[in-house]
């Protein structure tokens, strides 16, 4: 089974780019918003590793690490925007294995949690870098190249990382915002419709080769590869 990661982060975007980053090396993630969800996930869930921000809405992090220290030996990666010296010093003394400062990378930070659960004798083994490819999709990431019902597509370099981030995920409903920062190296230069754009070139491009689109919009959320039962991730 996958290692199950519990990242308690209140804010949506960052728990986005911990989630694809992670789940795209063969993790699993669950999100808490709050110390109080954390620890009711934590509690009902075999948790492998939990990364974990120091100031969430309704308490401190290093409060809810400490309760969890006191019956688990779960390893704890702190995410903290904080870099005074002393307070690393204390976040490590009280029972956490690792911190990441704000602003971070989300492939360090990845790198970190590897070399955790590497030193926690109850992972026998971490997972290989794997996508999860969607029914009609095969995803060859050597060849940054992606085939449709057993035709390979022409896709730009957006088109490809734009679909594979969705055959990725199958249901999960990304907004334009979402899918502008995960997917362009600087978001903040391109106009969000720029996706729209892109998404009607991919559909056109799956249509030629399969009638019914499998890429569907939720109206006031965003885009989501078709799935039994797509759901909303919240933004702001």
């Amino acid at each position: 089974m996958k290692p199950l990661i519990l990242v308690i982060e209140d804010e949506p975007s960052i728990f986005d780019n911990i989630s694809y980053v992670l789940e795209n090396d063969g993790f699993k993630t669950l999100w808490a918003r709050t110390a109080g969800e954390g620890r009711d996930i934590f509690n009902a869930e075999e948790i492998a590793l939990v990364v974990l921000d120091i100031g969430l809405p309704d308490g401190s992090g290093v409060e809810l690490c400490k309760e969890i220290r006191k019956d688990s030996d779960c390893p704890i990666i702190f995410l903290t925007a904080r870099s005074d010296e002393v307070d690393r010093i204390v976040g490590l003394e009280i029972g956490a294995d690792d911190y990441v400062t704000k602003p971070f990378s989300t492939r360090e930070l990845c790198s970190r949690v590897k070399a955790v659960l590497r030193r926690c004798p109850s992972i026998s083994r971490l997972p290989e870098a794997t996508i999860k490819d969607a029914k009609l999709f095969h995803v060859e990431e050597e060849r940054n190249q992606i085939s449709y019902s057993g035709t390979v597509l022409d896709l730009s370099r957006y088109e490809y990382q734009i679909l594979k981030l969705l055959i990725g995920h199958p249901g999960r409903i990304y907004s334009r915002k979402t899918l502008m920062n995960l997917v362009w190296e600087e978001p903040e230069a391109s106009m969000e419709r720029t996706i729209d754009t892109h998404v009607k070139l991919i559909r056109a491009k799956l249509a030629k080769i399969k009638p019914g689109c499998p890429i569907k919009t939720r109206r006031g959320f965003g885009y989501y590869l078709a799935d039994d039962e797509p759901k909303a991730i919240p933004t702001k």
